[in-house]
């Protein structure tokens, strides 16, 4: 479809393999699977849950929310519901809500979802973006806690000045001039994110009074591998302490930092007691971090 070839897009992105889920598949349904395995893992009843936090920029429909359909298939009939748009820094806002919500003392149990079909919004033709994004969902559970672990410190930030469509973004419902699907300046929104991540990164340490010595895991945005190495260089963080797996799934926007951080406990690379540094940057512009011990 478009002039390319697997070693250019391994070379140029470090992507390998991705998910594309079928026609009849819906952002709900993969947020739901997620969903699940998040509540059986967490030892929850599904009736537990107080409110439900979607972050998505690919919603079943624009109304209602993915988040109600999320509870409709979870059975969590006690929750409230609602969908983040905040692009691929989704998941994190998510995160920063969720804590700030059950540090209010109004809430105890908050599922934080995130979840992207972006091949229904990617243009097959565009090199530029049809090799980077694949479909996804991943989810956490988020309680009060006593123990001194959790969520040690939060950061989100956005700046609509960059808000314009040249930069990253759909600019319009024109479908015949295909302006319904992703348009990206892919050397300007690089500049942008190995600048503001680690920025963010830092802010959240500072927050929190833990050096980058302490991390044990670094967990950023799996845009691509030079993004994601460039954000590790700049933070001084060894390559071994940064988690990768952009290789096996691309770009699943607010999807990304949830995943790797399922992936990275389910393989023993962050473990209790570890100190794991997460960080996002997305359109909008929105970036956030998130400081927290397993």
């Amino acid at each position: 479809m478009v002039d390319t070839s697997d070693e250019w897009i391994r070379q140029r992105t470090g992507i390998s393999e991705r998910r594309i889920a079928e026609d009849d598949v819906a952002t709900s349904d993969l947020c739901i699977h997620a969903a699940r395995w998040a509540i059986k893992n967490a030892h929850i009843d599904p009736l537990d849950i107080e409110m439900i936090l979607v972050a998505t920029v690919t919603p079943d429909r624009f109304f209602p929310s993915t988040a109600c359909y999320v509870q409709k298939g979870i059975g969590a009939k006690n929750a409230a519901a609602m969908d983040i748009s905040a692009a691929c820094a989704g998941f994190l806002y998510g995160l920063d809500l969720a804590d700030g919500l059950i540090r209010s003392g109004r809430y105890n149990t908050i599922l934080v979802v995130g979840g992207e079909i972006f091949n229904k919004i990617v243009d097959w033709n565009d090199r530029n973006t049809c090799v980077l994004f694949g479909d996804g969902a991943g989810a956490a559970v988020v309680q009060a806690t006593d123990e001194s672990k959790g969520i040690l410190a939060s950061y989100i930030g956005s700046d609509g000045d960059y808000a314009d469509v040249d930069l990253l973004g759909i600019p319009a419902e024109a479908i015949d001039q295909k302006l319904d699907k992703i348009q990206m300046n892919g050397r300007e929104v690089f500049k942008l994110g190995v600048r503001l991540m680690p920025e963010a990164a830092q802010r959240v340490l500072r927050q929190a009074n833990v050096s980058v010595e302490d991390i044990d895991l670094l967990i950023p945005h799996q845009a691509n591998l030079r993004i994601i190495e460039a954000v590790g260089d700049r933070l001084g963080m060894p390559r071994e302490k940064v988690y990768i797996n952009v290789d096996k799934y691309g770009n699943t926007s607010a999807a990304t930092v949830i995943i790797a951080l399922d992936e990275a406990i389910r393989e023993g690379r962050a473990k209790p007691g570890d100190l794991l540094l997460l960080v996002t940057f997305g359109a909008g512009l929105t970036w956030g971090s998130t400081l927290l011990r397993l």
